[in-house]
């Protein structure tokens, strides 16, 4: 069985949402993708229509389940879809919405990367979970 982490880390696109819980030392890792991941949609002058894919609310959802056990989370993402995930918590899950720390953006780092990114911001929080007395 997987060790419990406090802190937790998503960064999002529309092609996956790679998920750490971690501490200092380690880290446990989920990939969730859309069942339908989005195509491309080519606008045409005259039509009717923003052109853009809806939202997929299921894989939000499960991406906002596999978040909802941590104590601290942190968004990144290189676009859209991480404000979709916060908009879709805000409607869906809002005791979630509170143990969002902080969004940020970012390109397409390596799991690596997310984790030591991840680590400095909640560098100040000891990374550990809070002592229930």
């Amino acid at each position: 069985m997987p060790e419990h982490h406090f802190h937790a880390v998503v960064w999002i696109d529309h092609h996956e949402a790679r998920i750490f819980h971690f501490n200092r030392s380690n880290a446990d890792e989920v990939v969730l993708r859309p069942k339908d991941p989005v195509r491309h949609i080519h606008h045409k002058a005259d039509t009717i229509g923003s052109g853009h894919a809806p939202e997929d609310a299921d894989f939000l959802q499960r991406v906002a389940d596999a978040l909802a056990d941590a104590g601290a989370i942190l968004v990144i993402g290189p676009a859209n879809e991480k404000l979709a995930l916060i908009s879709h918590i805000d409607r869906r899950a809002p005791a979630l919405k509170a143990k969002i720390k902080g969004v940020e953006t970012v390109g397409h780092p390596t799991d690596g990367e997310i984790l030591a990114l991840a680590r400095r911001f909640f560098k100040d929080d000891h990374m550990e979970p809070p002592r229930v007395e």
